[in-house]
């Protein structure tokens, strides 16, 4: 077991930083449960650091769960696979693929270990398809007292909806069982079109394909629309990835006309009125994820899924009266209901709206305004993007949450995993 003292930790945008007596990387689950038990609390465990809430934050210790990770056993008939809960995602698709399964759904960054999306609901596009938790078929994890879990879905399935959006608060996942389906291809199509469209057809263009999204870039009266159906034909090429010279385009036209917005969107709605329809076809290990190399804070909230346009003409329409500084897009997507308690989808067909900011820059005023957008439509926080809620705002957003936290203490009686963040968004 390594271990590290007196170091700084950062998250992947660099906004959330602590100071924990030592960062440790257990190698057996042994060694996971003597530290659970021992080591300086609050015990908080960290994926990649790609959450940009205070999820891992610690003054005591922080414990890196990379060695437990890969795939422990698999089912080819059932297309199931158990995987160590601290598999990155980029990774664990070239293992599945090689063994002939393949996530069923997949967002467009793949740097987060699988405990960690679990942990933070976090999720694709589809209004059929659930985020990743809705994969769990069992969990495995080290509870508050070192003690070793095991629940299943079909055996526990109370357990298993309790636990399922983890926050770290419920224990340390050590493995997680999952149901996939075999691999598959899709053919994936993108073009701009007029937001105005976007807006008065929103729920056809969501719901007409297996997977859709929209990214809707700011001062341009335009959007990217992409989605993605199954298909059996043969991998087709496709263009080289420019999303990150998009973005340095964007960045560069708000530099330089941020207080003239008429030319700023005469300029980038012509470029993306000129930009040739996309259309191929790729294995699903190779077709959802996009290059994210600069860095930024996020917000995402998860609203009923009729409020989605309404909430998108605000949103707009607030950017682009008050904060010209604003160039990223805001990426709209779809996602299916569940029952898992602590789940922003759950029990309704959500619209998840993201807003994203430079990470140089301060976000605070315009994440608040937008956030006043999403709490009058009754919106979810996603659990690892910024958000301001605390537990009683919390509770009432979330019907089960007395029931989920109830089954936390019985988990965790000495609270061995409660950070003051999270006592601020879990004790009421």
């Amino acid at each position: 077991m390594s271990a590290n003292s007196a170091t700084v930790w950062r998250n992947w945008s660099g906004a959330v930083t602590a100071a924990p007596q030592k960062i440790v990387r257990p190698q057996t689950e042994q060694q996971l449960s003597d530290l659970v038990r021992t080591a300086p609390s609050p015990v908080r465990m960290v994926g990649s650091g790609h959450s940009f809430t205070p999820l891992v934050a610690s003054s005591g210790t922080i414990i890196d769960l990379g060695a437990f990770s890969g795939i422990q056993a698999h089912d080819h008939a059932q297309s199931i696979a158990t995987v160590g809960a601290g598999t990155r995602l980029g990774d664990l698709t070239t293992l599945l693929n090689d063994i002939g399964q393949g996530l069923p759904n997949m967002g467009d960054i793949d740097r987060q270990t699988i405990g960690g999306a679990l942990g933070t609901a976090t999720h694709g596009s589809g209004l059929e398809l659930g985020a990743y938790h809705t994969l769990l078929r069992s969990i495995r994890l080290v509870d508050g007292r070192g003690g070793l879990r095991e629940y299943t879905l079909d055996r526990d399935p109370d357990m298993v909806h309790a636990m399922g959006v983890t926050l770290g608060a419920f224990g340390a996942l050590t493995s997680v069982t999952l149901q996939n389906r075999p691999a598959y291809r899709l053919r994936r199509r993108r073009a701009a079109i007029a937001v105005g469209d976007v807006l008065q057809n929103f729920e056809s263009l969501m719901a007409s394909h297996r997977s859709a999204e929209f990214f809707l870039i700011p001062f341009s009266s335009h959007a990217l629309y992409l989605n993605y159906d199954l298909t059996d034909a043969a991998p087709t090429q496709r263009a080289e990835e420019s999303d990150e010279e998009g973005l340095a385009t964007l960045r560069m036209l708000r530099n330089v006309l941020k207080w003239f917005p008429w030319l700023r969107r005469k300029l980038i709605g012509s470029a993306l009125s000129r930009i040739p329809p996309e259309d191929f076809v790729e294995d699903w290990n190779k077709i959802y994820v996009s290059d994210r190399r600069t860095r930024f804070n996020e917000m995402e909230y998860h609203l009923p899924f009729e409020e989605g346009a309404p909430a998108l003409r605000e949103i707009l329409q607030m950017m682009e009266r008050h904060f010209p500084q604003v160039y990223f897009p805001v990426e709209v997507r779809a996602v299916d209901a569940d029952e898992f308690w602590l789940s922003p989808f759950y029990r309704r067909k959500s619209c998840s709206i993201a807003v994203h900011h430079d990470a140089k820059e301060n976000p605070r005023a315009f994440f608040e305004a937008a956030e006043a957008i999403f709490q009058r439509r009754g919106g979810r926080p996603h659990w690892g993007k910024m958000h301001n809620l605390k537990a009683d705002q919390l509770a009432w957003l979330y019907p089960r949450f007395s029931d989920a936290m109830a089954v936390r203490r019985e988990i965790d009686p000495e609270n061995r995993f409660i950070s003051p963040y999270l006592a601020d968004i879990l004790e009421l």
